[in-house]
């Protein structure tokens, strides 16, 4: 059976075969040479990856979770956080920078709005990908000043975002601003609008190339098509969505991946660079028993985060097969929140043993074997995990709900 899609520029109509899952997993597989090809070199000199990031878009390895009868392949949940795990394990930044293409996906698929699956499906089957702009800084967490007036039948947007994930990448740009009323407002904007400025300053120690730098927004036109439905992103007020344990557990796949990257670069740094210390009773690295031992206490805690990230991904699975009872996603939140503190814990710690399989070589620059920690520390301050921790407490010790910041 062949679907509709829609062209973004023209609105004609295009044919596009659905891919099964096995496809997808295909076409992913054949994507990791490519992307460990330089990646090293990549984050060392801040080489973003604008080509590899739009091959993942062109083989529609965005559209998992699209419904079989809209087109997709019907994955479930496990299935993109399996992808999302083997596309962190070979470059976190790629991962991290898809993330809000996922997540504007699930909040379609998640939502009762059909109209706006119907306006932005057919995108994602046309392999468009999708970045965010709606943090600032300057004030508390969460706050917006950044402003949306009418004029005559459509607005006008100004402000400055920053953290905008993945923007200099995508097809379509997602902010958030206040209207005349103080309520915030999300809209949808094709990258080439005009006043849409994005900026390549993120300066992060971590997670350099995951193009999450500044977006201004400079009198920018907004049509009431542009309007993204506020359901989209939340269940409404003192309710929970489904989305928000999705978007968590994200960086908990991207923690996980960091893991099993830092496995991937201890092994091959052992078996190819380093030498045995010289009271050692080896003869080879590989032989001495503190490599062995460091590089199976990575390998444990790689095995580890990518277990409990999976299992939480069957939580928020059997949540969608509840139907999104209120009590399933709340278990699917704590059941996340416990994923996503183990995988930090173990992506840091598997990132500091990595230099226990060598000597001062493993600290040169050219190895670039830093980067694993950097970029897991990076990640795991997007949610402090000891509040994940203090939350999973107080609800086994009280019952006490998640809260609903959006970060649970």
């Amino acid at each position: 059976m062949t679907k509709l899609t829609l062209d973004k520029s023209s609105s004609q109509i295009s044919a596009a075969a659905p891919l099964s899952v096995a496809e997808l997993q295909r076409r992913a597989t054949t994507l990791w040479p490519a992307l460990r090809q330089g990646v090293q070199v990549r984050e060392r000199e801040r080489i973003l990856p604008y080509e590899l990031i739009r091959r993942i878009g062109d083989e529609r390895l965005l559209t998992w979770r699209i419904p079989q009868q809209s087109g997709g392949s019907g994955a479930s949940v496990r299935d993109v956080i399996e992808f999302v795990i083997d596309v962190a394990s070979v470059d976190s930044n790629i991962a991290q920078a898809l993330r809000p293409s996922f997540l504007f996906l699930e909040g379609l698929l998640a939502s009762d709005d059909e109209a706006a699956r119907q306006r932005w499906l057919p995108h994602y089957l046309q392999g468009e990908l999708f970045g965010n702009a709606g943090w600032e800084v300057g004030a508390a967490n969460g706050a917006i000043s950044a402003r949306l007036e009418r004029e005559g039948n459509h607005y006008r947007a100004n402000g400055s975002k920053y953290y905008s994930t993945g923007a200099l990448y995508s097809d379509w740009v997602s902010a958030v601003a206040l209207n005349a009323e103080g309520e915030e407002i999300r809209f949808m904007l094709p990258r080439d609008r005009e006043g849409l400025e994005l900026i390549d300053d993120f300066d992060a120690m971590g997670q350099r190339l995951t193009a999450s730098g500044t977006t201004n927004l400079n009198n920018v036109l907004v049509y009431e098509e542009d309007i993204v439905p506020q359901n989209l992103y939340a269940a409404g007020k003192n309710q929970r969505s489904i989305v928000t344990p999705y978007a968590q557990l994200f960086l908990g796949a991207v923690e996980a991946g960091i893991a099993r990257n830092a496995l991937h670069d201890a092994v091959a740094f052992a078996q190819h660079h380093a030498r045995p210390i010289k009271h050692s009773s080896a003869s080879r690295s590989v032989d001495d028993p503190y490599v062995e031992l460091s590089v199976g206490e990575i390998s444990a805690r790689a095995f580890a985060a990518e277990a409990v990230v999976l299992r939480a991904a069957d939580s928020i699975d059997a949540a969608w097969a509840s139907g999104l009872d209120e009590a399933s996603i709340t278990q699917a939140a704590i059941d996340v929140a416990q994923a996503q503190y183990i995988a930090a814990e173990a992506a840091l710690k598997a990132a500091e043993l990595l230099f226990d399989v060598g000597g001062a070589s493993t600290t040169a620059r050219t190895h670039n074997l830093d980067r694993h920690w950097r970029n897991a520390r990076t990640v795991a301050n997007h949610n402090p995990r000891h509040w994940k921790a203090a939350v999973v407490g107080a609800y086994r010790l009280k019952g006490t709900q998640p809260p609903h910041s959006g970060l649970f």
